[in-house]
């Protein structure tokens, strides 16, 4: 009954969130993550790197701060105690590294708990994919920081917009060790975009909202 509850709210939010970027274009070409990864043949970085505008800048004209200010406020009465400053630092050091960090230990019941099953089946995809050719999928978080709230939105839920930047490390290998694809030592920066959506019915704000969409662009790299 408790999963069914689950794929419910999934439904709900996929649905609504996906009437909306088919409705902005430009939302559309931010959040195309998951067709890239479908479309590419490079399975460890999969970004999308069409991404050159700020993003914070151009999704201004896309969500109102009326919309903002609304979802904000919705927000506030299932949460009073809740406030801009302090989610930015929760997402910063608890929600995106929990989610880095189960990826990169493969923990995936942990993952999906954060995430929609459609992020969730996109996420995983890198190491699903490197499992079934018999290499090993390595990912490691180096740094995360300029997490920003650019938007918001209410769709029945709310939904809140951030984008940050992490260096990163990710590479395919076989068993043996060789390298097959990226590099162990080759730091990638990747601007993000996160859509996070807050789950009203639950009271706990550290467990209230799920990963309902994503995108990434990757500047350059380190090393």
């Amino acid at each position: 009954e408790a999963q069914s509850v689950v794929l419910h709210k999934d439904s709900q939010w996929y649905q609504n969130w996906q009437n909306f970027k088919d409705n902005n274009a430009y939302v559309h070409k931010l959040f195309e993550l998951k067709t890239k990864y479908d479309e590419s043949d490079n399975f460890v970085i999969r970004v999308a790197r069409s991404l050159t505008e700020k993003v914070s800048g151009a999704l201004t004209s896309v969500f109102s701060p009326s919309e903002t200010s609304e979802t904000l406020t919705e927000i506030c009465r299932s949460d009073p105690a809740f406030d801009v400053a302090k989610f930015l630092k929760n997402v910063q050091y608890d929600i995106i590294p929990n989610i880095f960090e189960s990826l990169a230990r493969g923990e995936l019941e942990i993952l999906r708990d954060w995430c929609t099953e459609a992020v969730y089946n996109v996420l995983i995809n890198p190491i699903t994919t490197s499992k079934a050719l018999g290499y090993k999928y390595s990912l490691k978080i180096i740094d995360l920081g300029d997490v920003e709230l650019v938007a918001a939105k209410m769709m029945e839920l709310p939904v809140l917009v951030l984008t940050f930047q992490a260096q990163q490390i990710a590479y395919i290998s076989e068993q043996t060790g060789k390298i097959i694809e990226g590099h162990p030592e080759q730091i990638n920066r990747i601007n993000y975009i996160f859509a996070l959506g807050r789950d009203l019915t639950i009271l706990d704000p550290n467990a209230a909202w799920r990963l309902i969409d994503l995108s990434a662009a990757r500047v350059n790299h380190f090393v």
